[in-house]
């Protein structure tokens, strides 16, 4: 219940911030912010892919405190028509997992080519189970390619999120100097990819690390990331992803 309330407190300072910097809410009214206009220019439902591993189920907390739904839900408190995330991750699920889970989800369902955005954050378990970062890198950009051909092929509708450091967390038991640079290295490589690839990228390694001193940034299983640090990569993400389906191309 307290992470609940916590959650809903963030949402609200979220949504208040926006409003005090000049972006508010009202059927389609201008949105200004830092001198960009934005506005609700699309009345379309907005479709979401979001591909990844624990971190984008939410593992250990409910699933509308994950963040792709605390991400569908602000949008929509804020006049946008966005449907629940189709969600397509596994807890333990590794990058070559991933383009696996991919493969059979479109056995059952082909995916179509038609999200408004996809995000993807996977490559925690590749460092893990101690995998090889040239292998990470291969399917990394196998499932950048993948991300960009579902988001209508249009690169700038993903959005990469950096890995998470659980190095600060319980259940790494003090490895914190060995895990945090080998996720360091694993996230040089998305990084780079992404820039290359010219997708969104987003850095959450730095918010995960506050944990350190922050316990409630912690979900009750001592290793993931409890709703209000996911709260905090939503407000993150937010500006980049409004700013990209706001847009008319």
């Amino acid at each position: 219940m307290r992470t609940i309330q916590l959650i809903i407190f963030t949402l609200l300072a979220l949504t208040g911030c926006i409003k005090k910097n000049g972006l508010t809410n009202s059927g389609n009214t201008v949105y200004t912010k830092d001198s960009t206009t934005l506005k609700i220019v699309n009345n379309d439902t907005i479709r979401y892919l979001a591909l990844g591993d624990s971190y984008t189920i939410g593992q250990s907390v409910p699933l509308a405190e994950s963040f792709p739904y605390q991400l569908t839900d602000t949008l929509g408190k804020l006049g946008f028509k966005a449907a629940n995330p189709l969600i397509i991750a596994t807890t333990g699920w590794t990058s070559a997992d991933l383009i696996t889970g991919i493969e059979q989800y479109n056995q059952n369902t082909p995916l179509s080519n038609n999200y408004d955005f996809v995000t993807l954050l996977i490559g925690v378990n590749d460092q893990y189970q101690g995998l090889s970062q040239t292998a990470y890198q291969k399917n990394f950009v196998q499932l950048l390619q993948q991300a960009i051909a579902y988001a209508k092929g249009d690169k700038t509708r993903v959005f990469v999120l950096s890995i998470p450091d659980y190095g600060v967390t319980p259940f790494a038991n003090g490895q914190d100097a060995v895990i945090g640079p080998e996720i360091d290295q694993f996230n040089a490589i998305n990084l780079e990819e992404s820039r290359m690839a010219g997708v969104n990228y987003l850095d959450i390694t730095g918010i995960s690390r506050e944990a350190a001193n922050s316990p409630n940034l912690i979900a009750p299983d001592g290793l993931h990331p409890s709703g209000l640090m996911y709260a905090q990569w939503v407000a993150a993400l937010l500006p980049m992803v409004i700013s990209r389906i706001n847009k008319t191309n």
